[in-house]
């Protein structure tokens, strides 16, 4: 393949064949955003007992039946003229073609100073909710000013969140095309370079979405969440694989006159470097697939293929691109032929020696500290949030469900529904009247041997404590013989999504650490390294969640993480943060071979350290993209992989790593032949002072 884009006719090739694909896929591409599910039924599988009962809710009612509660509150107190507009108000709503009739209310509030409106709109998780909703405001607004009206339950809560996935693509995609120029200018000082990879990113990105958009028409689910990550991911990873080429193709510049054969030669000794790092990456996400959770499975698959379609674009495309431009796209600084070697001085040049004077004293106070960062995850909460913690500010759907709270039961429009064999209607409401925090349940309603029931909470839907009023309501119900009861609606949806959840993250977090050691073990022919690398990065996830852990509770004000959080944060930094591992570790197997392990270890440092600070910048700089959305679940993604990711590629690998490679020495290499090479002592002999003051 290298062959490919570095030939003299074959690069334009390449060219074209991309200009195909993006012809071919550009349509698809954009209709990825139409395609995404953002319901939490969607998420779970169909053994999820919530998910068994909306089956079988489709013979009662429609499984898109969204409840919208309408709130009136005069806090002087609700006056006849309040009753008679509410009243013509739900009137004209059961005249809705989404509505068709299902309309409860208006019912006043025991205080007397507030009335409510339950209706079901037949429009499930669709655009159309956000029209919806608003007319439903505009008409219960309109009338005397003194009577203030709120929308809120399960149809104005997606209404919120559909306003907020609209456009987030978009918005996410600028944004971090913003960030990305930016530190490319800052990185290569040239006011056309930076082109070039931003072409091939935005390339891959646009092929990415096409595949993904074919693939949900086969059942992969994909979600505003994924589709945002996609974004960042891709142009962050892309750009990263283009900083870590161009960097050994301006190096083989200054050693090949021919432009042509330097980047064929770059290819060759960064190409397996990239591939292996893409490779681990693309295994690590795709280990999400064992998740049972939708959501988290959907984004292995997701993930994957934007790695793997930004891999291919970063050593075909842009190789193609830079050859054809030739040396003066570097410019103002191009390099000349036979220019001095970048890694025989330099900043991290400079680190290296200073490392090697005391590699022990370094490595095990840079892991206590790292060690100690990671102690911020004390009391800090990771569990299920309420719909009011999940938002970063008051959408109007939270504020009507706080002001519903004040004058009816909380769970008012979004109730407890049980389904079970029709004998045994009478002792299922009976079990459910009974139940602790259930304050209201509706005559069981007939069909086809099954009964259908609901029943209202006492507490807030999204609470801990409705969750715990579920748990009972299913203790309850299957205790009854016979009854074959099912027990679902919206709380425990989301209590299953939990706990789906949770058992993913335990599952999926040793599998991609087994998945990654193993393909270390592979790469680098040795297996002290690979438990080494493996170690650091542990340590690395542990600081960057514990650091953020303080800056969610103290700067963001935030109620805690999602159960899913801490697993995408992890499956990231550990696939991401190793691809650097990998990328200094092959650099200085490439150098211990010609000139021992512990030059070797100096000059890897000095040759790759650079370039992996500016990766490590731009990825950080992209995944901090996530943080300025209004959720609070993509704002703690994007905060604490930007910190790992700092973190891996300016402490862990450039300090941590180095001083330990320095102390083991060619043991690192362990079992193979670099382990059992004496004559790096006698190449030492040659190697800069501070190198030779750390040999035993």
């Amino acid at each position: 393949m290298a062959a490919l884009p570095c030939g003299r006719r074959t690069k334009y090739l390449v060219v074209v064949f991309w200009l195909i694909v993006i012809a071919l896929t550009g349509s698809f591409a954009g209709k990825l955003q139409g395609a995404e599910k953002n319901d939490a039924s969607s998420y779970l599988p169909a053994s999820a007992e919530s998910t068994q009962e909306l089956n079988l809710q489709a013979r009662f009612v429609s499984r898109n039946l969204n409840p919208a509660v309408i709130v009136y509150v005069r806090p002087s107190g609700i006056t006849a003229a309040d009753l008679r507009k509410a009243a013509a108000d739900a009137r004209a709503f059961g005249l809705l073609p989404a509505v068709h009739g299902r309309v409860i209310g208006p019912i006043p509030s025991r205080d007397h100073r507030a009335l409510e409106t339950i209706l079901g709109a037949d429009l499930g998780y669709s655009a159309n909710l956000s029209s919806f909703v608003g007319g439903l405001k505009t008409t219960a607004s309109a009338g005397d000013p003194g009577l203030s009206v709120h929308i809120t339950g399960p149809a104005a809560s997606a209404a919120d969140e559909l306003k907020i996935f609209k456009g987030i693509d978009t918005t996410l995609l600028y944004a971090t095309l913003a960030v990305v120029i930016l530190l490319l200018l800052l990185t290569y000082r040239s006011p056309v370079l930076w082109l070039l990879p931003i072409m091939s990113a935005g390339v891959a990105l646009t092929a990415a979405e096409a595949v993904i958009y074919l693939l949900t028409r086969h059942g992969l689910t994909v979600n505003g969440q994924s589709g945002g990550i996609l974004v960042v991911l891709v142009l962050g990873a892309s750009t990263d694989y283009a900083l870590l080429l161009i960097a050994r193709y301006r190096e083989e510049l200054r050693r090949h006159e021919d432009r042509h054969e330097a980047m064929a030669v770059a290819l060759r000794r960064a190409g397996p470097a990239l591939i292996a790092s893409a490779a681990t990456v693309i295994a690590g996400m795709l280990c999400l697939l064992v998740a049972e959770s939708a959501d988290i499975s959907g984004l292995g698959p997701v993930a994957a293929i934007g790695i793997a379609v930004g891999l291919l674009a970063m050593i075909t495309l842009l190789p193609a691109l830079l050859v054809i431009a030739g040396r003066w796209i570097f410019w103002p600084v191009r390099p000349r032929y036979g220019s001095e070697e970048p890694t025989t001085k330099g900043l991290w040049s400079r680190v290296g020696q200073a490392i090697g004077r005391r590699p022990r004293v370094v490595w095990v106070v840079t892991a206590v500290l790292l060690a100690c960062a990671s102690l911020g995850l004390i009391g800090f909460k990771v569990g299920a949030l309420t719909t009011a913690q999940s938002f970063r500010g008051t959408p109007a759907s939270v504020a009507g469900e706080q002001v519903l709270a004040r004058h009816f039961p909380a769970g008012a429009g979004e109730p407890v529904a049980v389904i079970g064999n029709a004998r045994s209607a009478p002792q299922l409401r009976a079990a459910l009247a009974a139940t602790p925090g259930i304050v209201a349940v509706t005559p069981p309603v007939t069909s086809g041997g099954l009964s259908y029931l609901q029943a209202t909470l006492a507490s807030r839907p999204d609470s801990p404590a409705a969750y715990a009023t579920v748990d009972r309501v299913r203790a309850a119900v299957h205790n009854i013989p016979g009854a074959d009861a099912k027990v679902g609606g919206g709380t425990a949806v989301a209590m299953d999504v939990e706990r789906y959840a949770t058992r993913d993250r335990n599952v999926i977090i040793p599998l991609v650490l087994l998945v990654v050691l193993i393909i270390l073990g592979l790469l680098l022919r040795a297996a002290v390294a690979p438990l080494v690398l493996i170690g650091t990065v542990i340590l690395s996830f542990g600081a960057a969640l514990g650091l953020s852990a303080l800056a969610f509770r103290h700067i963001f004000g935030f109620a805690g993480a999602d159960t899913s959080v801490p697993l995408f944060i992890f499956v990231f930094l550990v696939a991401l943060g190793i691809d650097y591992n990998i990328f200094l570790m092959t650099r200085v197997r490439e150098e211990s071979a010609r000139s021992g392990t512990r030059r070797g270890a100096v000059t890897g440092l000095a040759a790759t350290g650079g370039v992996i600070t500016s990766a490590g910048l731009v990825l950080a700089g992209t995944f901090a993209m996530l943080a300025t959305l209004p959720l609070v679940t993509f704002t703690e993604i994007g905060f604490a992989v930007a910190i790992g990711v700092l973190l891996d590629t300016i402490i862990v690998r450039s300090v941590l790593v180095t001083a330990l490679n320095l102390d083991i020495g060619r043991w690192m290499w362990w079992p193979s032949h670099l382990a059992g090479d004496r004559k790096e002592r006698a190449v030492s002999a040659g190697a800069p002072a501070a190198v030779r003051a750390s040999q035993p």
